[in-house]
């Protein structure tokens, strides 16, 4: 697989690509953020570690253009720590966010991690969602949501493992630009559980991911 770093820092590029081809993926490299949109398109990278800080385009404003037309694996490699940075960066479409300073033992153990959910990762077929009717059936059982219960669960459903902010799943769910407030989402996902949970009580699916939002996935040990 080949990893695109646009890094304009050549120590840590330098570093990335020794560890990233020591795991024996292929890996390409550009400094700076002109022309970054149209790399991408044109080489279509497995997946794009991608800095923020950047001459030319920063990194935020290159995730925005990427994903109007490609959900390629996006991680974002920044110093920029707050919070609030963190939850930006994802809610534009980042996969993942990495701080600076990092270990890049920890850089290649996050790309694997994101290269699996999005290559090997599917929606399981056992699940069937039924949007006529508004209802999710499992283990020949099944049950009845609201349309907006159902338009959350549908939405986790098809991109397992993906962590979804509460504004990235509420801008899915009502696209007439209406504002709510967190809470209001907390409290269709504490419905959307609870419903879950009554049928099926051994499968937890949706979980929290504190500080950001939510995400499906069924974990090992569950059935």
């Amino acid at each position: 697989m080949n990893i695109l770093i646009i890094e304009d820092e050549k120590r840590i590029a330098d570093l990335l690509t020794d560890y990233l081809k020591m795991s024996d993926y292929q890996v390409s490299h550009l400094n700076t953020g002109i022309n970054a949109v149209e790399t991408i398109k044109e080489t279509q990278p497995d997946l794009v570690l991608l800095d923020i800080m950047l001459p030319g385009m920063d990194g935020l404003e290159i995730c925005k253009q990427v994903r109007k037309t490609s959900q390629v694996p996006i991680i974002m490699v920044s110093a920029r720590v707050e919070e609030l940075d963190r939850i930006l960066g994802l809610e534009i479409g980042a996969d993942d966010y990495i701080c600076k300073p990092f270990s890049p033992r920890e850089v290649v153990a996050r790309v694997k991690a994101v290269l699996r959910r999005h290559y090997e990762l599917q929606a399981p077929t056992d699940w069937l969602l039924d949007e006529s009717r508004s209802q999710v059936q499992y283990q020949q059982k099944s049950v009845a949501l609201t349309s907006v219960e159902f338009a959350l669960f549908h939405v986790l459903f098809e991109h397992p493992g993906q962590i979804f902010s509460r504004t990235q799943l509420m801008s899915r769910i009502y696209q007439d630009g209406r504002v709510v407030s967190d809470r209001t989402v907390d409290s269709h996902i504490k419905k959307l559980r609870q419903k879950l949970h009554q049928a099926w009580p051994d499968d937890e699916v949706i979980h929290s991911v504190y500080g950001i939002g939510y995400k499906f996935e069924i974990l090992e040990n569950e059935s």
